[in-house]
C-alpha cells in the first residue's frame, strides 16, 4: 500500500498503483472472468485457406454434437452493418460472415455456440468447409501501386544530387504480432433489449459507437465495460470480428455468450504491426548539416482494408533541413487486417531514420550525437510552428554524459570487457503529444472520501493512480481516500487509451471537475444550518487540504481562522455528497495544433556485448532520457519506459511473424515459436525524465509516455551491433547468421 503522501507533493511522487492490491489478490475482474447464469460459449471456425470462395459449409455433424445450441454462419447471422462514420474506428471493415469470400487464412467462416467451452471447441472442429481456392499473396517483398506525398518542402532531388555526402539505403521491419498475456475476449449479455458487453477494450466509448453502428442499436441499448485489461499494445483499440459474433449470438439466443480467442486466432485475426519497407536518402554538407532528406515507405495491408502505418510521421520535424519529401504507399496481402502497435508509424519509421543517421555519421567521420545536435531545431519546419516544448538537445547531452559516451572508441570492434566485444549505439526518439475530448465527474462525500469517474480505461499503464493523484493535488484529499471508477460507457465519456493520450486528456477535465466540487462545498458552508461559516461570502473562503477555511492561504497564517473538513460541511447540509463536472477538448483536429507543434522527445544510449566464438549477442545496458513534460507518477512513468525498452529489445533481436507461402498461415502463431524478449534478455535500464512542464499543452504540463520509449530503441540497438560487429542491420530482427557470416 502507499504510505500517506502530502497532496502538495503528490504530482511526481512514485506511488504504487492503487489498483495493485486488486490485481495481486485476484479481485480485479478481467473480461473473461465474468460469468453469468445460463452462459454459453462461442468458438469461431477459421478458414484453412488464404483466398477463395466457400462452396459448401457442412455443419450437419457439428449440429448433432452434445451441448450445441447454434452455429452462426453467412446464411443465418442477423444483419450486421458496415461502419460509415469516419469518427468511429474499426480495422477490419468487413463484418463477420458478410459473404462467402475468404481473404486471409484464419478468417472466421462460422461460430459454434454450446453449453461448455469444450463442447463448442469439439463442434467447431467438426464443421467442414469446401473451397474454390484462388491465388494469394503473403510475400515479404512489397510492391505499391501508388505512392502518396505526406510532406514536402524544397527540392530534394536537386539538393541530393549536388551534395558532397550522400546515403541511400532501404530498411525493413517485419510483421510483429501483439502478444498480450490476456487473450482477446468478449462476454456479451442481452436482456430486455439492452446489450451489456464486457470487452478487453482500449477504447470503450469508440467501441460503443461502433457497436451501435454495426448492430443498428440506439446508444441507450449498448453498454461497454472494461475495468481491467491484461495489456493490448494497440491490438485492443478497436473491435475485431469475434466481438460482433459474441454480440449477435447473445441477441439470437437471448443468453450470455463468452468468446475468448485462442492464441493461434490472435495471430490470425486480431491485428499486427505490418511489414514495412523504407528507403531513406540523406545528403549533407561536409560539416554534417543536412541538405536533403527523403523517406519513402511501403507497408502491407489486408485485401479488404487500407491500413497505413505512416512511417514518415516524425521525419518532417525531427531534424532541420531545407529539402524534404516523405511518401507512403500500401501493398495488399492476403493476411488479416493490420492495426496500431505501440508507437505506430514513428516506431518503425525511426528505426529507418535513426539507422540512416548513424550510417551518415560514419560517412562523415562524425560523432552520431554531434550530428544530431548539429541538425537540431526549435521550429517544426514542416509547419513553420514552434514546438510547444522541445529539449532534444538536452536529452542527447544528458544521455551521453550518464552513459559515458565519451569513452566510446569509434573503431568497429575496438572496445572489449571481460573477453566480450562491446558496441555503443544511440538514437533520438519522438512521439506526438495528443489529447482527446474528455468528460469527468468528481464527487466529494460526507464521509470524507472522494470519487472520480470517467469512461476512459486503464490498460495497465496506471490511469487509476494518475487520476487519484490529480484529484488529490487539487483537493488535498489523500489518495487512499479517493475512489476512481473507469472503463464503463455509463460514465462520462473519456478518451481511448492509445497514442499516449489518456493522461493528458483527463487532466484538464479532472481539474475543472474538482474545482467545481470544491466550489459547491464552499457554497454549502455558507448556507448549511449550524455552520460556523453561515452567511459568509464564498469569496472569503478557501478549500485547502480537504477543508473549507477562512485562513489566509497566501501567507499561511491561520490565526483566528475557522476550518471545517469538507465532509463535515456536507454532513451539516444534510447531503450525502456534492459533485463537479469537467469537460476538456482536443482531438485529431485539436485547435492547439494551429499554434504549436506538439511532441515529446528523447534519446536512447545502448551497450551491447558480442561473443563471436559462441555467437552470443546481448543488450547489456540502456540509458534513456525523455523530455515528456511533467511526470505525474515517477514510478509508473519509469515503468512505461522500461517496458518499452524491453519491447524494443524484442523488436530489434527477436520478433517476426512468418506467413507460410504454401497456405498463407502465420507459422509461428504461439508463444513457443514467436520469440519475444524475456526477463533473461532484460538489460540494465536507467531512465531519466527532464523536468520541463509543457504548460502550453495543459495546466500541469504533462504529456503521454506510453509510446516514446519504444521509438528509436531498435535503431540504437542495431547501431550498437554495428559498432561491435561491423555488420549493418537494415532488416529486423538482427539475425545471428548474419553476424557470424563476416
Amino acid at each position: 500500500m502507499n504510505d500517506h503522501i502530502d497532496p502538495k507533493t503528490i504530482i511526481g511522487a512514485p506511488l504504487n498503483r492503487i489498483d495493485g492490491p486488486k490485481k495481486v489478490s485476484g479481485r480485479a475482474m478481467y473480461t473473461s472472468d465474468h460469468n453469468f447464469p445460463g452462459m454459453l460459449y462461442a468458438v469461431p471456425v477459421s478458414s484453412s485457406i488464404a483466398s477463395g470462395t466457400i462452396t459448401k459449409l457442412d455443419i450437419s455433424e457439428a449440429e448433432k454434437m452434445p451441448g450445441v445450441r447454434a452455429i452462426l454462419h453467412a446464411d443465418n447471422i442477423a444483419k450486421l452493418y458496415k461502419v460509415t462514420n469516419s469518427r468511429l474506428h474499426i480495422d477490419e471493415k468487413r463484418t463477420p460472415f458478410a459473404d462467402k469470400e475468404v481473404a486471409y487464412y484464419g478468417q472466421y467462416i462460422a461460430a459454434v455456440i454450446a453449453d461448455t467451452f469444450e463442447q463448442a471447441t469439439a463442434a467447431a472442429a467438426a464443421v467442414k468447409a469446401t473451397y474454390a481456392q484462388k491465388p494469394f499473396n503473403v510475400s515479404e517483398t512489397l510492391q505499391s501501386g501508388k505512392m502518396e506525398t505526406q510532406s514536402e518542402r524544397g527540392d530534394v532531388d536537386a539538393a541530393y544530387a549536388s551534395a558532397p555526402v550522400k546515403l541511400d539505403e532501404t530498411y525493413v521491419t517485419p510483421t510483429e504480432t501483439h502478444s498480450a498475456i490476456e487473450l482477446h475476449g468478449t462476454v456479451a449479455t442481452y436482456e430486455n433489449g439492452v446489450f451489456t458487453i464486457y470487452e478487453a477494450s482500449q477504447a470503450v466509448v469508440n467501441c460503443q459507437g461502433v457497436t451501435m453502428a454495426v448492430l443498428n442499436e440506439p446508444k441507450e441499448n449498448v453498454r461497454i465495460v472494461s475495468r481491467f485489461i491484461g495489456s493490448g499494445f494497440g491490438s485492443k483499440l478497436w473491435p475485431w470480428p469475434h466481438y460482433f459474433i459474441a454480440a449477435a449470438g447473445s441477441k439470437m439466443l437471448n443468453r450470455p455468450i463468452k468468446l475468448v480467442l485462442s492464441r493461434k486466432m490472435n495471430f490470425q485475426a486480431a491485428g499486427h504491426r505490418p511489414l514495412t519497407q523504407q528507403r531513406i536518402r540523406l545528403a549533407a554538407n561536409e560539416d554534417g548539416k543536412l541538405v536533403a532528406l527523403s523517406h519513402d515507405s511501403i507497408n502491407h495491408t489486408s485485401v479488404g482494408d487500407n491500413y497505413k502505418e505512416n512511417c514518415g510521421e516524425a521525419t518532417p520535424f525531427l531534424y532541420s533541413t531545407a529539402n524534404l519529401r516523405v511518401t507512403e504507399g500500401v501493398a495488399k496481402l492476403n493476411v488479416g487486417a493490420p492495426t496500431s502497435m505501440r508507437g505506430p508509424g514513428a516506431v518503425p519509421g525511426l528505426f529507418a531514420l535513426e539507422s540512416a543517421m548513424d550510417e551518415l555519421a560514419i560517412k562523415l567521420k562524425m560523432d552520431p550525437v554531434e550530428l544530431r545536435l548539429k541538425n537540431d531545431t526549435l521550429t517544426d519546419e514542416s509547419t513553420g510552428l514552434p514546438f510547444s516544448s522541445r529539449h532534444l538537445a538536452e536529452c542527447l547531452t544528458t544521455g551521453a554524459q550518464k552513459f559515458g559516451w565519451d569513452k566510446r572508441n569509434p573503431q568497429v570492434g575496438a572496445m572489449q570487457r571481460d573477453g566480450k566485444i562491446l558496441g555503443y549505439g544511440m538514437a533520438a526518439c519522438t512521439w506526438i503529444a495528443l489529447r482527446m475530448p474528455t468528460e469527468v465527474s468528481v464527487e466529494l462525500r460526507a464521509d470524507g472520501t472522494a470519487r472520480a469517474v470517467c469512461a476512459t480505461q486503464d490498460i495497465g499503464t496506471g490511469t487509476y493512480t494518475v487520476v487519484a493523484q490529480v484529484v488529490s493535488s487539487e483537493t488535498g484529499i489523500p489518495v487512499e481516500k479517493i475512489d476512481v471508477v473507469l472503463g464503463d460507457t455509463n460514465l462520462p465519456p473519456g478518451p481511448f487509451s492509445g497514442g499516449s493520450a489518456a493522461t493528458a486528456s483527463v487532466i484538464p477535465a479532472l481539474l475543472q471537475a474538482a474545482r467545481e466540487a470544491k466550489k459547491a462545498v464552499i457554497e454549502l458552508a455558507t448556507k448549511a444550518p449550524n455552520s460556523p461559516l453561515l452567511n459568509r461570502k464564498p469569496d472569503e473562503l478557501t478549500f485547502v487540504n480537504g477543508a473549507v477555511s477562512t485562513a489566509n492561504t497566501t501567507t499561511g497564517s491561520s490565526g483566528g481562522s475557522t476550518t471545517l473538513p469538507f465532509g463535515r460541511v456536507i454532513e451539516m447540509a444534510g447531503a450525502a455528497s456534492v459533485s463537479g463536472k469537467g469537460k476538456s477538448g482536443g482531438g485529431f483536429d485539436d485547435p492547439l495544433k494551429k499554434k504549436f507543434s506538439l511532441h515529446s522527445f528523447g534519446a536512447h544510449f545502448v551497450e551491447v556485448s558480442w561473443q563471436p566464438e559462441i555467437a552470443r549477442l546481448r543488450v547489456e545496458r540502456v540509458v534513456t532520457v525523455i523530455d515528456g513534460g511533467t511526470v505525474i507518477n515517477a514510478k509508473t512513468a519509469a515503468n512505461q519506459i522500461e517496458g518499452a525498452v524491453v519491447m524494443g529489445v524484442g523488436m530489434a533481436l527477436f520478433e517476426h511473424t512468418h506467413y507460410d507461402p504454401r497456405n498463407g498461415a502465420p507459422v509461428n502463431s504461439n508463444l513457443a515459436d514467436y520469440v519475444m524478449a524475456t526477463h533473461a534478455d532484460t538489460p540494465q535500464i536507467d531512465v531519466t525524465f527532464l523536468d520541463y512542464p509543457d504548460t502550453n499543452f495543459n495546466e500541469i504540463g504533462a504529456r503521454g509516455l506510453g509510446e516514446i520509449g519504444l521509438a528509436g530503441i531498435a535503431a540504437a540497438i542495431t547501431n550498437a551491433v554495428y559498432h561491435a560487429t561491423g555488420v549493418r542491420v537494415r532488416k529486423l530482427p538482427a539475425m545471428i547468421e548474419d553476424l557470424i557470416a563476416v
